[in-house]
């Protein structure tokens, strides 16, 4: 199985794989949606570069927007907030089209 290999934001001091154990996963539902999660740790996005997804990612805080795939950030302590909201604004239960947002702790690399 491959490994996932963290995506560090270029104006933050890199992490050690073991200061991020957990992993939050957004999953895009094939209509354009926004996306802000905030831990109260370090987070870095694994996998791709934040530019070319247009993530904003500073400090514990991520924002950007997501139709189809996966965003995935690790991060290190607890989550604090997530909001999705799809392209009208709407919230989930009201929208079945806004992403699914799992938060998995004590993940392995």
């Amino acid at each position: 199985m491959a490994r996932d290999t963290p995506v560090r934001d270029p104006t933050q001091p890199a992490q050690q794989a073991t200061d991020l154990p957990n992993l939050v996963t957004i999953v895009g539902r094939g209509v354009p949606s926004s996306f802000e999660l905030t831990v109260d740790g370090d987070l870095e996005m694994v996998d791709e570069n934040p530019a070319a997804t247009a993530t904003t990612i500073s400090g514990g805080v991520a924002e950007g927007s997501i139709d189809v795939g996966v965003r995935r950030f690790r991060f290190s302590g607890q989550m604090a907030n997530v909001q999705v909201v799809d392209w009208n604004g709407n919230t989930a239960p009201e929208s079945s089209s806004v992403p699914a947002v799992h938060v998995d702790y004590g993940v392995e690399h």
